[in-house]
This record gives C-alpha cells, sequence and structure tokens, in this order.
C-alpha cells in the first residue's frame, strides 16, 4: 500500500511490521495520552473506527478519538486491503479481512500492553539537525512560495529530528518516539517484500541497542519512529535520473526524452535498495541515539487533548477580513496520474498539468460522470481527472468527515495530520499552532506534524505550491485552501487547550462506518497442495554443508500460502536461524531480523515455494547451525487452517574454510 500500483504483490517477508504504543497520564491519572506509530502505510478510517471500538470494549471511555493518535510510518512495502473508501481499493484487489485484522488487532494489543505496564516516570524532548538524508523531490514548487518566506529557512526541507524520551524513577530507558520527515520509500514499487522500510530500520537498530540479547520483537525497550511532514520529501538522495540515459530529469515536469515520467526515477544513495534502506535508517538511529543520550530537557507533568469531526469537503476559510473561500468536494488531478520520482505513473502524464486531456476526458467523463462546473471552479487550476467526491455508489471513492486532532506533553505538541503535508505546508502548521500556545514565544514549546494519523486523504500543499499542480498539488484532494481550512481548524484545537476550553469544541459529525460486505473483498487464498511425495516443509533445495560469514545461507521449502498463516503468526516468526549450543537449539535470528529473507513463489496448482536466506553477517560466531520454516496450509477451500514446519539440514559458520 502507497504506490498504487496493482502489479506491486507481496511475495515474501523482508522486516516484520510492528505496531509501538506509549501512554502517558498526569500523576493524578485525571487526563491520559495515547500514540500509537505503526509500521503501515497510513492510517486508514477502517482501522481507526475498529480499534476505537475494540478499546471501547475492554476500556469503556478511557481511551477514544479523543485522547488516541494513530499514526503510519507511511512504509509503501507494507499491506493493503485495510480501507473501506473504493480508491484505495482499486489499486488493492480490494478489501482484506485479514490484512485489517491483523492491523487492527496488532495496534490493539500494542496499547493493551502500554496500559498494563504503566509506571511513574519522566519524559523529555531534545531536537536537532539531520543532513544528507532526504531531497525535495518538488524543488520548482517549493519556489512557488514567497521568497521571504523562503529566506527564513536554510533548507527547501525540515531537517529537525524531534525525540520524545521516557525513563522510568529509577532512570531506566522505557522508550523512545521521533519524529523526522522523510518517505520511507528507500524500497520502490519493484519490491515485492513486506519491509518496514527506513523508519522500521531505525526502530529495529535502537531497539536492538536497548534490548541487549533479545530477539527483534522481544525486549521492554520501545522505539518508535515517526513520519512528519514528508509530502514533498525522498530519501533517494542521488536525485532522479532517466533510467534509460543516466542523466538529470530534475525538472518541473520530471520527465525524460524517452519513457516520459515513467523513466524519471529517483535512487541512492546505496547500491541497491537494501543498501538504501540501511544507510537512511542507519542516519536516522544515529541521530536519535545522539539526542537520547544528550537531553537535558524535561517535560512538564501535564497531558491535554482535543479532538474533532469535520467535513473538509465543506469548510469554510477565512482569507483575510474581507475575502471567504471553501474547500471542495475530493478530487485528484491530471498530475496525480504522473505519479512521483520514487515512484513514477503513467508515461502520457506529466507533473504540471493544468489542462485537461480531451481524450483522457472523455473516457473518465462517459465512465465516472461529468465533474459539475462548481467542482471544476473550486479546484482550479487543477483539473480534474477523477472526480472522486461526485461518483455515485455505495460506498464514497474518498473520505469526506476527517479527524483533526492533537495531544499535548509538557511542552510538547503532536498534530495529528490525516495525509501528506509538504515541507511549507507543516512549517505554517507549525507556526499557527505555537502562536496559539505561546503567543509570547515565551515557554520554549515544541511542536511536530506526525504525519498519515487516523484517516488518509492524499496531500496536502500550500496555495503557491497547488498552482503549479505537481503531483502532491494534484493530489491535495480538497482544493487550493485545503491547508488554510486545516490552519484555521488547529488554531481552534490549539486555542482551546490554552484557554481550557476544550469542552467547548463541537464534536462535528461522525464519519461512517460502512457494511462490509458492500466492499468488493479479496478472493480467499485457493487450497494448497504439496507436490508428489513430498510435505508441506519438505526442503526442497538445501543449505551448503559450510558458509563463510558474508556469504548467504539459502534453502526451499514447499510451502503453503501465508494468507492463510496471517491470523496465527502475528506474534510468531515464519523463520527461525538456529544455532546449536550445548545440545539445544537457540533463536539467534527470526523474521523481524535484517539479515533474514522470506520470499515466497507462487507456482500452478495450488502448489508453492517459500526460498529463505540468511545474510550471514561479519559477527557471526563459528558453530552449527539450521534454518527452520514455519506456515500453514489449507487443502480444501472448507477445510481446516492446518500448521507445518520444515528444517534444512544442519550447515557449518567457520571464519575460514581451507
Amino acid at each position: 500500500m502507497g504506490y498504487a500500483s496493482s502489479d506491486q504483490l507481496a511475495g515474501g517477508l523482508h522486516t516484520r511490521q510492528y505496531s509501538r504504543a506509549f501512554i502517558v497520564a498526569q500523576p493524578d491519572n485525571s487526563k491520559r495520552v495515547v500514540f500509537v506509530s505503526a509500521d503501515i502505510g497510513m492510517v486508514s478510517q477502517r482501522v481507526r473506527l475498529e480499534v476505537m471500538d475494540k478499546l471501547k470494549n475492554k476500556y469503556g471511555e478511557l481511551y477514544g478519538q479523543d485522547n488516541v493518535i494513530l499514526s503510519g510510518t507511511h512504509t509503501h512495502s507494507g499491506p493493503a486491503g485495510y480501507f473501506q473508501y473504493t480508491i484505495y481499493r482499486l489499486t488493492s484487489k480490494g478489501f482484506s479481512r485479514e490484512a485489517t485484522d491483523a492491523i487492527v488487532n496488532g495496534i490493539v494489543e500494542s496499547i493493551h500492553i502500554a496500559h498494563a505496564s504503566l509506571k511513574r516516570g519522566r519524559v523529555y524532548v531534545n531536537r536537532g539537525i539531520l543532513e544528507n538524508s532526504h531531497i525535495n523531490r518538488s524543488p520548482t514548487s517549493y519556489l512557488q512560495n514567497p521568497e521571504s518566506e523562503r529566506a527564513r529557512y536554510s533548507s527547501n526541507t525540515d531537517k529537525d529530528v524531534v525525540i520524545m524520551k521516557m525513563v522510568d524513577m529509577n532512570g531506566k530507558d522505557v522508550g523512545l518516539v521521533s519524529w523526522f520527515a522523510v518517505h520511507a520509500v528507500s524500497m520502490p514499487n519493484t519490491n515485492h517484500l513486506i519491509s518496514s522500510d527506513n523508519l522500521g530500520y531505525a526502530s529495529y537498530l535502537f531497539e536492538q541497542a536497548k534490548n541487549t540479547g533479545s530477539l527483534p520483537g522481544e525486549g521492554s525497550f520501545v522505539a518508535a519512529f515517526a513520519s512528519s511532514n514528508l509530502g514533498d520529501v525522498t530519501p533517494n538522495t542521488r536525485g532522479p535520473h532517466c533510467t534509460n540515459t543516466g542523466l538529470s530529469c530534475e525538472n518541473s515536469t520530471s520527465t525524460c526524452p524517452i519513457g516520459g515520467v515513467s523513466t524519471c526515477v529517483a535512487t541512492g544513495p546505496g547500491a541497491d535498495v537494501f543498501e538504501s534502506t540501511k544507510i537512511i535508517g542507519g542516519q536516522i538511529f544515529e541521530k536519535a541515539m545522539d539526542l537520547y543520550n544528550s537531553t537535558t530537557k524535561e517535560m512538564l507533568d501535564t497531558v491535554n487533548f482535543a479532538h474533532q469531526w469535520v467535513d473538509m469537503s465543506n469548510v469554510t476559510v477565512k482569507l483575510n477580513d474581507t475575502h471567504n473561500a471553501t474547500t471542495c468536494k475530493p478530487a485528484l488531478g491530471y498530475s496525480f496520474a504522473a505519479g512521483t520520482i520514487d515512484g513514477p505513473g503513467l508515461i502520457n502524464f506529466t507533473h504540471g498539468m493544468t489542462e485537461a486531456d480531451p481524450s483522457w476526458e472523455a473516457l473518465t467523463n462517459a465512465l465516472l460522470g461529468v465533474p459539475s462546473n462548481e467542482t471544476k471552479e473550486c479546484h482550479q487550476p487543477k483539473p480534474i481527472l477523477i472526480n472522486t467526491g461526485e461518483i455515485k455508489g455505495r460506498i464514497p471513492w474518498h473520505p469526506t468527515i476527517v479527524d483533526v486532532q492533537m495531544i499535548t506533553i509538557g511542552s510538547l505538541a503532536i498534530l495529528a495530520v490525516p495525509g501528506e503535508f509538504t515541507t511549507m505546508s507543516g512549517r505554517r502548521l507549525r507556526e499557527a499552532v505555537k502562536k496559539e500556545l505561546d503567543p509570547s514565544d515565551t515557554k520554549n514549546i515544541d511542536v511536530v506534524v506526525s504525519g498519515l494519523s487516523n484517516v488518509y486523504t492524499h496531500y496536502v500543499t500550500t496555495f503557491e505550491e497547488y498552482q503549479a499542480q505537481r503531483y502532491e498539488a494534484a493530489s491535495t484532494i480538497y482544493g487550493p485552501h485545503t491547508l488554510s481550512a486545516y490552519l484555521q481548524l488547529f488554531r481552534g484545537l490549539a486555542k482551546a487547550i490554552a484557554e481550557d476550553k476544550v469542552a467547548e469544541l463541537p464534536k462535528g459529525p461522525q464519519p461512517p462506518f460502512f457494511n462490509e460486505s458492500d466492499f468488493s473483498n479479496l478472493l480467499p487464498a485457493v487450497r494448497d497442495t504439496a507436490p508428489t511425495n513430498k510435505t508441506f516443509g519438505s526442503v526442497l533445495v538445501d543449505v551448503q554443508p559450510q558458509y563463510l560469514p558474508g556469504e548467504v545461507a539459502s534453502v526451499t521449502f514447499v510451502a503453503g500460502n501465508p494468507r492463510s498463516s496471517v491470523t496465527y503468526m502475528s506474534n510468531d516468526t515464519y523463520l527461525k536461524v538456529e544455532k546449536s549450543e550445548n545440545g539445544a537449539w537457540r533463536t539467534v535470528y527470526n523474521d523481524a531480523s535484517w539479515e533474514t529473507r522470506y520470499y515466497w513463489i507462487k507456482g500452478t496448482g495450488g502448489q508453492s515455494n517459500a526460498t529463505i536466506e540468511w545474510h550471514i553477517p561479519s559477527s557471526a560466531a563459528s558453530g552449527i547451525y539450521r534454518i527452520s520454516h514455519f506456515g500453514h496450509y489449507r487443502r480444501l477451500n472448507s477445510a481446516p487452517i492446518q500448521s507445518y514446519e520444515g528444517r534444512s539440514s544442519q550447515f557449518e559458520i567457520r571464519r575460514s574454510i581451507r
């Protein structure tokens, strides 16, 4: 979920996805807030509503819409199928109850664990600058912003890393939340392995450093690396180049002479996608660790929160003393189909399209209906490609009822934004909120934008960036005044908190919860079969007898469809690398480890294989090892799901082979 590419089908596992939950309560327990960062592309409204329902059933009114933020890291290599709106299901092959349950239950379980482990402690905040870890992918759009505004900043991206550090009263490390503006797209749209990408790797490194001797996913210390105002920011720091010539394609339309936008792709900084993910995630981790170890700013023991639902298709915005404007019914522009330099779109679309193409206009009008004159005028200068707000059907194509939410923990304000704010959009939002919370600029308040939260509504550009109609602007679905509406709404939340008038905020219209029977559901996995004279878990291609550090140990098994395992494997592992020690086998790596990869290869007639690779690190100790695989299969569509296990032969790791 993220690249909107129906060709990007999952084919295995690179790194496991986690939900990380943090609860901060006042000492008198009168108020508490919850922040969740999940290794998914974005939080969907469906997931949000189902999580809230489960929390209410267990905790009553303790946790709810007002004080719980759900944020996605924006990995583009996470599962799809957990959305209730049509536009997001089109490239996901429908709605998947398996994926939705896994995400919802994982988020809820992480909150349960945090709730059960509440203890007295201290919270600190720190911030610093991280260089060379991202670039602006739409620099010509950024230049549309006023020169006087741009002159206030040293870069066209936000380089601030903000961290929140938690320790108990004995000084024991408890957790970290870090915010940094970068897209989690180091793994490209050609990748078919489920992966938590660069921010997930930063979490992995931090947790491994703090949970000494524990496998990934184990240990008490929790480190979340959350998304921020990443809308126009890419980690692919070599920038865009034409894949067929190697020449730069950093231009206003991001096109190449041959292939148009489809051959203009950003890469780097590594030699391949795995190395790029490791470099960017490692840099973010190192900066966060430095800030964690050097922080001294302790936050006051107060928390607060404010939340509203808003119909974003109909917000009246006060532009100045004499002029108002309104937001629009949702719609996507032509440059939406051009994609980005991180995931290019269709060849006959470019960035900066401000006029409709007659052929495409005739086709979309015939298939989806003609946009009203009011909607056309509202979205100017965006030509409407997909008129999502006016398409008739049982399920809307886009949400209109949207969460706006913020929480405060001492001097830290966390803004839960329902989309991808560009660099300058995020700066304006932070500044607007800070002025409401601290008009005299004396309270040393830190404001962070926490993106992809609660519901997904694509992008939010500035009014000036909107005029350029690159991908981000064409994907600003509520029109040119979307940012102004959010500035107005978040100022209202901040003012209510500052003046202690949160109770007076109108709740707004509740979002719909659609009947699942109205969805186009992903078809169930077909029955599994094993080759003649083989069983599930049988080894087809075994390991070699010896390996050196730096080599790859690989084994292929007869496998079942991993979709049959989703319900059972949420707290388990599809693989283990085990080392023989004193007559027993000790697990040294699992499917969340950076060094392992699980490739699932779908065959014909219900047959499939699983190839597991262990990329042996230089630190691997000499000794005897084996690789184990775990999964599930279903013989018939109506038959019960059965588990299976398979193991490689034993092999030796030697520091040198003679």
